[in-house]
C-alpha cells in the first residue's frame, strides 16, 4: 500500500509518496487534507456526490469547511486510506475504474449479499476480507 504509486496519486502525494511505514503514519495521525476525501469520492463514486459522508459525516465536513479545519481525523484518515488501497487492488484485478466500480457497488455472495464496498469501509477486517477475493479473482482461485 504505501508503494503503490495509484494510492499516493489518490491520496494527493504528487511529487514523493512517503518513504516508509513510519512517515505514512505520521500522516494518518496529522491528517489527510479534505481535498484527498473529495479526490477519492470522485474517482471510487463519480456518480454519487454524498458518497464522502460514509468517511466523515456531512455536518462534520461542513463544518471543517467553515471554519478552516480542512483536515480529516485520524480515524477518517485511516478509513480513506482502506478505501484508497481496497480500491486500487480492485483496479489492479478489474483494469478499469468502470469494472472495478462494478465489483465493489454489486452485492457478492461470498459477502452474504453485500456489496463489497460496504464491508471495506466497515472495518479493517472487512476490508481485508474483500482483498482476500479480490486476489483469488487476480489468481484465478474461488470467488
Amino acid at each position: 500500500m504505501l508503494h503503490n504509486p495509484q494510492t499516493a496519486t489518490m491520496l494527493g502525494f504528487t511529487a514523493t509518496p512517503p518513504v516508509t511505514p513510519i512517515s505514512f503514519l505520521d500522516l494518518i495521525v496529522r491528517g489527510f487534507p479534505v481535498s484527498a476525501l473529495d479526490r477519492v469520492s470522485e474517482t471510487v463514486a463519480p456518480a454519487d456526490s454524498a458518497f464522502k459522508y460514509r468517511i466523515v459525516s456531512k455536518t462534520t465536513l461542513a463544518r471543517r469547511r467553515k471554519h478552516d479545519n480542512d483536515r480529516l481525523s485520524t480515524d477518517e484518515s485511516e478509513r480513506l486510506v482502506r478505501l484508497t488501497d481496497v480500491w486500487t487492488t480492485a483496479v489492479d484485478v478489474w483494469k478499469t475504474g468502470e469494472a472495478a466500480r462494478a465489483f465493489l457497488f454489486r452485492p457478492h455472495a461470498m459477502l452474504d449479499g453485500r456489496p463489497p464496498i460496504n464491508v471495506a469501509l466497515q472495518a479493517e477486517v472487512g476490508a481485508q476480507i474483500v482483498k482476500d477475493i479480490l486476489g483469488r479473482l487476480k489468481y484465478g482461485s474461488a470467488a
